[in-house]
């Protein structure tokens, strides 16, 4: 019976215990792309391609086939941990899915210094008062609603109505009496509401890892409510290469990114209204700011070219949109805006942070960074800006590290040297490490840096009692069942390397050394939370007084919320990226030599 009710494709119920969660995995998907699809998360940091080793998961019951990483099918295996995308159901089966991917997350930074806007909204808000409709035509020459409104509006520029708010205007008139408050953007009625209504605006910082959401009083620009979450993207990649491939190899896979796009911002809209007794509808207009990638994936537009020398993206101008175009919850006629991208992966984020932190670079030789899965630098020198973008990937926040997790509760946050030995500090004080994020990676590296534990190369050595050798292997146990592995040190050394090697290229262009710094500033979620002596330590930054370095939390954050609540700041973010000069480091001759040159730890 069971057979005939299933569908022309055969599927197996795949149970996810620990979360009382279920899927239906179709015959020949991996456990990986039915979780995705189930929208459970699983870590898995390259995304299902088999060759990260985060996405573990252990077989309680049940049939499955799993593939080694490096060979075919393997034999069916229960009882222990396997990598999800290389594990295919062939019955109904029961998983439990590792601490690491399912801890509570405590640290989506949605902060950043907190600021004051003088409201200056893209939307402003006109009283309109007609007398009751009656037979024949009033003093305009015409009994049209739509047509009376935009006569009462005309002094104010108005020439046209949305579609959506038309619809809404006969039944609004006659509800409130004739007298009614039209939402304006530029010449354009974008709703029509009763004058007590609430005008709210949604800003939105859409990174790579995480998104931040700003809901924002339009009339007073006060920020009324946030709300930091996961990028869903990070199913389909930590990284922007992972994502920006699985978009080039289907439409269906484009589709999906920005459906995950859309879906972060339709959740993050739909919570914070309800933090504060509002709905959507009560948004009037939406800013979003993101790298080019993920600006490219949330409009829908190709993004073959971004893979690719010389990675040319296919609009940097700002854009408004109607928000009813890419699936989002507003008002009818609610536009959303998105800052201009700068060049290559450098987008509108960057020029957020930019603005955001204006104040601290504009009268000083100033780095301005924001240290991500795509890291974006920003040399201030006089009235110049120049700009680059840095595949870092996404090991300094803890992904394509084996251990490696989001800043979760039961992570990993702090190391330091004591006793010749290595302290740890977990989220959640008393919890059980079950991870380390990003923070405690920087930390790790540098307390295996003090206590000799890696060579100048980064080459783990077996002299101190924290190193396991297992064959070929070696790796430092910070707590049982969480170690920092050769290969992760590799995937350090490498982000770290890219990061140096753009500061580097930067001030070579300038003809400036180090020491000409007079201030390093330091953006996003990372950036509040790594420390500054394990980072120079390291060479992650260059050797300065640590009172040059300034760290803001999410500046990109500050920024959009300023472009939402101000016309004029959102001139002022237009000329910052039209300022800025793009470098592609790949382009640069001496790139490659800067960067082998900054992989050890001189």
């Amino acid at each position: 019976m069971r057979e005939e009710m299933r569908s022309p494709s055969p599927w197996f119920e795949v149970r996810f215990d620990n979360l009382d969660r279920e899927a239906r995995c179709i015959e020949g998907e991996t456990i990986f792309q039915s979780a995705r699809r189930a929208g459970v998360r699983i870590v898995g940091a390259c995304g299902g391609r088999g060759v990260c080793g985060t996405c573990i998961v252990r077989v309680v019951s049940g049939d499955v086939a799993v593939q080694t990483a490096t060979a075919g099918p393997a034999a069916s295996r229960t009882k222990e941990w396997v990598r999800a995308c290389l594990t295919r159901p062939s019955s109904d089966c029961m998983v439990e899915i590792a601490a690491r991917s399912i801890a509570q997350v405590v640290r989506a930074e949605v902060g950043g210094e907190e600021i004051v806007i003088a409201p200056d909204s893209a939307v402003r808000g006109h009283e309109v008062v007609l007398t009751p409709a009656v037979l024949g035509h009033d003093a305009s020459g015409s009994s049209a609603d739509a047509d009376r409104v935009v006569a009462a509006l005309r002094s104010a520029g108005v020439t046209r109505l949305d579609l959506f708010a038309l619809r809404e205007l006969p039944g609004m008139l006659r509800e409130a009496g004739w007298r009614l408050q039209a939402m304006i953007r530029g010449d354009e009625v974008i709703d029509v509401r009763r004058a007590d209504g609430r005008n709210l605006g949604l800003a939105v910082d859409l990174g790579t890892t995480n998104c931040a959401g700003f809901l924002a009083d339009l009339d007073t620009g006060r920020r009324l409510a946030s709300l930091g979450i996961e990028n869903p993207q990070t199913g389909y990649g930590a990284d922007l290469v992972s994502r920006v491939n699985y978009a080039i190899r289907s439409p269906a896979g484009a589709s999906e990114l920005q459906s995950a796009a859309v879906a972060a911002i339709v959740g993050l809209a739909r919570d914070l209204c309800e933090a504060v007794s509002a709905t959507p509808a009560d948004i009037l207009e939406i800013a979003v700011c993101g790298n080019t990638a993920m600006h490219h994936l949330l409009l829908g537009l190709p993004v073959s070219q971004l893979g690719r020398a010389p990675f040319v993206p296919a609009i940097c101008e700002s854009i408004d949109i109607k928000a009813r175009d890419l699936g989002l919850a507003a008002a009818p006629g609610a536009y959303v805006h998105l800052l201009p991208n700068v060049g290559g992966y450098v987008g509108g984020d960057h020029v957020a942070t930019l603005l955001a932190t204006e104040n601290r670079w504009s009268t000083a030789t100033t780095i301005v960074m924001d240290i991500g899965t795509n890291t974006e630098i920003s040399l201030v020198c006089g009235d110049s800006i120049t700009t680059v973008s840095c595949p870092s990937g996404p090991a300094l926040e803890g992904g394509h590290i084996g251990a490696g997790m989001r800043a979760a509760e039961g992570a990993i946050e702090r190391v330091r040297v004591s006793d010749g030995g290595m302290a740890i500090e977990v989220i959640g004080g008393d919890e059980q490490a079950v991870g380390i994020c990003g923070s405690g990676v920087v930390d790790t590296l540098a307390a295996m840096v003090e206590l000799g534990i890696v060579n100048r190369r980064g080459r783990i050595l077996t002299n101190h009692a924290a190193v396991e050798v297992r064959g070929d292997d070696r790796e430092v146990v910070l707590a049982p069942g969480v170690a920092v592995t050769q290969n992760d040190v590799r995937a350090v050394q490498l982000a770290k390397a890219a990061i140096r090697a753009g500061i580097d290229c930067l001030l070579r262009q300038a003809g400036l050394k180090d020491d000409a710094i007079e201030r390093v500033v330091i953006a996003g979620a990372f950036g509040t939370y790594i420390g500054l002596e394990s980072a120079l330590k390291i060479g992650l930054l260059p050797a300065l007084p640590i009172e040059r370095i300034d760290q803001v939390g999410n500046a990109a954050g500050v920024g959009v919320r300023m472009v939402l609540s101000s016309a004029a700041l959102r001139d002022r973010a237009r000329s910052l990226a039209e300022r800025c000069r793009y470098l592609e480091l790949g382009s640069l001759p001496d790139f490659q030599r800067i960067f082998m040159r900054r992989i050890g730890f001189d």
